[in-house]
């Protein structure tokens, strides 16, 4: 704790369970999956599906999952990234700030690093969740929570929000510059893979409810950058990447992964465009995952195990992946101007 700084910056990451084992996974998947703003139907059936059928039946398969990416001295991959960004943005912002990190699900929690915080009687708070594109499910349940703790407080210093950071300069090199660790012209097809979200979710996001979301999102979202909408700004990072990188239309495609349950979600989703691409004829193929800023099991298992294995399986030869920005300066530096609040 530095009682000396006057501004606060704060992390929030979505959250990782405490050890890979069955009851911490558990614990993790139950106050996730019951955020009305992640699953978002009415309480009473949310709370039977997740804890009646959801997380009894994921629980012990996702524990012996997170045992595989586990390391023996640094744990979990996202918190072990996570604290380390924290540390490199602490030094590069000086002894006038104090960071400090939180975990959307689990620990450190909100409330308890909120209210280390508040002991700190900071003059400003920024909050910057740790999602390069904005979506109700994550960056709003991250806003709604911290403004839910803070409204509590007797002294409520200035704060603000980043709302997302989907097309930031410094994140698109860091990108691209991974990217560039591979050689691009050697793989067949290249694929934008984020993390998918309930179609309904789409419909939610304009209250004025004059724009109808298809399965895949609507024609604006996917031509031009609605700022509101998931789905634009996912295509609006992967417009801006392949712009940096050169890569031609025909090289590319978008699609979504980590559907849960039988309703609609965005798409393509990413299965079934590894099939269309296996059928095609593609044998090797690079993933990105934007919508990460660091490795964790949605990066490390999901795409490097599971799809890897599924597009083998149809035929295919490798499935290589672009590293997350992790530990990059170049990211910590955008971390610094997003703290900051100065432009691109």
């Amino acid at each position: 704790m530095k009682k000396s700084a006057k501004k606060g910056i704060l992390l929030v990451q979505l959250g990782t369970p405490d050890k890979p084992t069955t009851r911490d996974v558990g614990r993790y998947l139950d106050e996730f999956l019951m955020d009305g703003r992640v699953i978002d139907i009415p309480y009473i059936t949310r709370a039977l599906l997740v804890k009646g059928a959801i997380v009894p039946r994921r629980a012990p398969k996702s524990a012996a999952t997170y045992k595989t990416i586990w390391d023996e001295e640094t744990g979990s991959p996202l918190m072990y990234y996570s604290v380390k960004q924290q540390e490199m943005l602490q030094a590069a912002l000086g002894e006038e700030y104090h960071v400090a990190l939180a975990m959307r699900y689990q620990n450190p929690s909100l409330v308890d690093v909120l209210s280390e915080m508040e002991g700190i009687l900071l003059d400003s708070i920024r909050v910057i969740p740790m999602f390069p594109q904005y979506a109700s499910a994550t960056t709003g349940s991250v806003i709604d929570r911290v403004m839910e703790i803070v409204r509590k407080w007797q002294y409520i210093p200035s704060i603000s929000f980043v709302n997302s950071f989907c097309e930031d300069d410094l994140l698109v090199d860091v990108i691209a510059e991974h990217a560039q660790r591979h050689d691009l012209n050697s793989f067949d097809h290249i694929l934008f893979s984020y993390h998918g979200l309930p179609v309904r979710q789409l419909q939610k996001i304009n209250p004025r409810k004059d724009e109808a979301c298809e399965s895949n999102g609507c024609a604006v979202c996917r031509e031009s950058t609605n700022p509101y909408c998931y789905v634009s700004q996912c295509y609006a990072t992967t417009r801006a990447i392949v712009q940096k990188l050169g890569l031609q239309p025909e090289q590319y495609s978008v699609c979504f992964q980590s559907r849960l349950g039988k309703t609609p979600w965005i798409q393509p989703y990413t299965s079934d465009s590894l099939h269309d691409l296996a059928t095609a004829g593609k044998k090797r193929l690079l993933v990105f995952s934007p919508a990460f800023v660091a490795d964790c099991i949605e990066t490390l298992d999901e795409i490097q195990v599971e799809y890897a294995d599924e597009f083998k399986a149809l035929g295919g030869e490798e499935v290589a992946m672009v590293e997350s920005l992790n530990l990059n300066p170049k990211w910590i530096a955008s971390l610094k101007r997003l703290a900051l609040n100065e432009s691109n």
